[in-house]
């Protein structure tokens, strides 16, 4: 049989937003097959059921043909292994659990030479996924051995590197659903929503309203205590204990039994409960002082632990705990049987994917103690049929929302509000939560920043609560979608000077305005950044809490070099196809390639939003039908506005050395003076730009006026 080479990876590209082939990030990647060029998959003999045979689930890709099996069709027929490449990343990241179905791959003007992209949210999750695709593709070409399992294990490995955590990704989610945009700020889950002065940020279940004061006072328990028992919240007695002897002498004087706990310990760390002897008092006290800088030692509270999501003062999500048990068969030690018993569910893991965590009866005090007071150690063999304890109020993660007493709900919540935090988890013990709370006892043991939100996203029992949506809601009310105006210029020759032009005249309207060009960062007029911010560096202005709006210049260098830095706009302007020449790099000849690129900017504005195409290139008028809010044309004659003008549609006209304001019939001229001497290659597109936005005629011409285009000394 014979071997081929490897296919050549020439050119690898993380498009990080918008761009040439989708609204999302994708990683495009140019191939040279070499000799595969001559064989497409039906010419490869074994090929089509090597590659299946591996990756069975090839079938359920739809490809071109629109339904399942049309991969495999098109494998059949014979397809090259360009696209074959495609759909095997795509199939790997699929198994890894990153879902994703949008690929393409297209032919370049060279022999061989192929252009293939993916969606993908994270560059590192994406290069690693098409290394683990090439290995195995080629593997399958010439008939090796292929190990899609460890491929498969390499990106879920990469996931688990990269991704934002299970509640962080939940909030995001909810943001999304109400088209609120986000930003990623840190390799961690640091995450900014909305863009400039309507951003909140946060940190899976703290937020930028979370006062550090609040926080202080959560990680005390103690004060936290004081502070609930003043406003008549139910707190169980207690005092600190600086000693073990002291611990003792504190639960004689509380009542037998007690609970022993670290003062700032949190998750549950060093907390053990229900202590009736001096014994088990003193060993728990030694275990809470090595979570926590001081103990507590309190009144016991019989009943089950339940943990209440308050946001914003309102109970939205309730989970509650139960104790864990094994039964004895005479054979097999406390260990064994946690692990076939209790370990082996599948809700129970190492990692936040699980509603439940795994028991270790050898590393966790609290089961050791436990396991004491029934006299067993974990490798004691229970009789059989004698049921043994090992966590008393393990795992808090069965859904009882619906459940929660009015009572409760106000206690949870006048909790969280005495502490001061916006979002929180209450911890309560009770008998019945869905009982009054006077017919009980009952108590809130602790208040806690930052709650955990996976007991409310994938509890073990229970319908999942939209715990995200809460959280958003909270930060973002009804309406407030999170965006500042954005205004995006696209072209080869003007778009400079139209950006600048356009950013002066909203810095006069009253807005801080943000400005990210070739020739710099600007805010307002001060030049921060001399570098060329076409690229990344225009992402800056979105991070930055004083603009309220902003302005960016995106040549088709950047659209096809990187994508653009925001995924929506409220204008998208397209002035120019000049600079293809430049271009060729990215297999582009000709002008009359450069609508297919530009469009990337007509494709985003907002459908409240308008696009504005110059129609004196009718190329670039034709891009009208791609834009989802309304379009406005500008042009030098009167001739390409016609039908857009009867059509009832907005229009900038230069004639007798004006500008004229055009809607439908009626028109409003915009007398020039100062300004005339920008061309109007710059004057049109930018007076269509801030009328579009909504800039009155007598502003846009002030301002026109005043522009002065020159970068000073005293503008850097």
């Amino acid at each position: 049989m014979t071997t081929f080479d490897d296919i050549r990876l020439l050119r690898v590209t993380y498009l990080r937003g918008p761009n040439l082939w989708t609204y999302r990030a994708a990683l495009e990647v140019w191939l040279d097959l070499g000799v595969l060029e001559q064989h497409p998959s039906d010419q490869l003999p074994g090929f089509v059921d090597r590659l299946v045979g591996a990756l069975p689930a090839l079938e359920e890709h739809h490809c071109g043909v629109g339904e399942r099996g049309g991969f495999l069709q098109r494998l059949r027929e014979g397809t090259w292994m360009g696209h074959v490449l495609e759909h095997v990343v795509i199939e790997l990241l699929n198994l890894a659990g990153m879902p994703t179905g949008f690929g393409q791959t297209r032919s370049t003007s060279r022999t061989g030479v192929y252009r293939m992209v993916f969606r993908a949210r994270d560059e590192a999750v994406a290069r690693c996924a098409l290394a683990q695709g090439h290995q195995v593709l080629m593997g399958v070409i010439n008939a090796r051995p292929v190990d899609v399992p460890a491929a498969v294990e390499a990106v879920r490995d990469a996931i688990d590197r990269a991704y934002l955590g299970p509640s962080t990704a939940h909030i995001v989610a909810s943001a999304t659903e109400r088209r609120i945009p986000h930003l990623r700020l840190n390799d961690g889950n640091l995450v900014q929503l909305g863009h400039g002065n309507r951003q909140h940020r946060i940190w899976t279940a703290e937020t930028d309203r979370t006062s550090a004061i609040a926080e202080g006072i959560a990680r005390d328990k103690d004060l936290t205590k004081r502070l609930l028992a003043a406003v008549g919240v139910p707190v169980p007695e207690g005092r600190i204990a600086a000693s073990a002897a002291e611990a003792w002498e504190a639960a004689e004087d509380i009542g037998l039994p007690v609970a022993v706990k670290p003062s700032d310990g949190n998750h549950g760390r060093g907390v053990t409960l229900d202590l009736s002897t001096r014994e088990q008092v003193e060993t728990a006290w030694a275990r809470a002082a090595h979570h926590g800088s001081e103990v507590i030692v309190e009144r016991y509270i019989p009943g089950e632990e339940h943990r209440l999501l308050v946001v914003e003062g309102r109970v939205v999500a309730a989970a509650r705990g139960e104790a864990a048990w094994v039964t004895g068969d005479g054979q097999r030690s406390v260990a064994a049987l946690v692990d076939a018993q209790l370990n082996s569910d599948p809700r129970r893991g190492t990692t936040e994917d699980h509603p439940l965590a795994r028991l270790d009866p050898r590393g966790d005090g609290s089961i050791l103690a436990d396991l004491g007071r029934q006299g067993l150690t974990p490798d004691a063999v229970p009789a059989a049929g004698r049921r043994v304890l090992i966590q008393r109020n393990g795992n808090v993660a069965i859904d009882c929302t619906d459940e929660v007493h009015p009572d409760f709900a106000r206690v949870a919540s006048l909790a969280a509000r005495t502490v001061g935090l916006d979002i929180a988890g209450v911890d309560l013990v009770a008998q019945d939560i869905g009982r009054p709370r006077a017919s009980q006892a009952a108590a809130v043991v602790e208040v806690n920043a930052g709650p955990g939100l996976l007991a409310h996203l994938k509890p073990a029992i229970g319908s999942p609560r939209p715990v995200g949506k809460a959280i958003v809601d909270h930060l973002f009310p009804a309406g407030d979608d999170g965006r500042i105006p954005l205004i995006g210029i696209a072209g080869g020759a003007a778009p400079h000077r139209v950006a600048r032009l356009v950013a002066w005249l909203l810095q006069l309207s009253g807005r801080q305005t943000g400005l990210a060009c070739r020739e710099g960062l600007f805010l307002g007029a001060r030049r921060v950044d001399e570098r060329d911010a076409t690229g990344a560096l225009a992402e800056r202005l979105l991070l930055n809490r004083d603009i309220d709006a902003a302005v960016f210049e995106n040549g088709p260098a950047t659209i096809l070099d990187q994508g653009l830095v925001y995924d929506r706009c409220r204008i998208g302007v397209v002035t120019d196809l000049d600079g293809a020449e430049a271009l060729a790099r990215h297999d582009i000849g000709s002008a009359d390639d450069l609508p297919r690129v530009l469009r990337t900017q007509l494709d985003v504005v907002l459908s409240e939003g308008c696009g504005v195409l110059n129609a004196d290139d009718e190329r670039i008028a034709a891009l009208a039908r791609h834009c989802d809010g309304t379009v406005l044309l500008y042009a030098c004659t009167a001739a390409p506005l016609s039908a857009h003008r009867e059509a009832g549609g907005r229009t900038v006209l230069a004639r007798d050395g004006r500008l004229w304001l055009c809607e439908g019939a009626a028109e409003t001229p915009l007398p020039l003076r100062g300004g005339a001497a920008e061309p109007l290659a710059v004057l049109l597109p930018a007076v269509a730009a801030v009328w579009a936005f909504g800039l009155a005629a007598p502003l846009l011409a002030a301002g026109v006026d005043t522009f002065d285009a020159p970068i000073t000394a005293e503008t850097r």
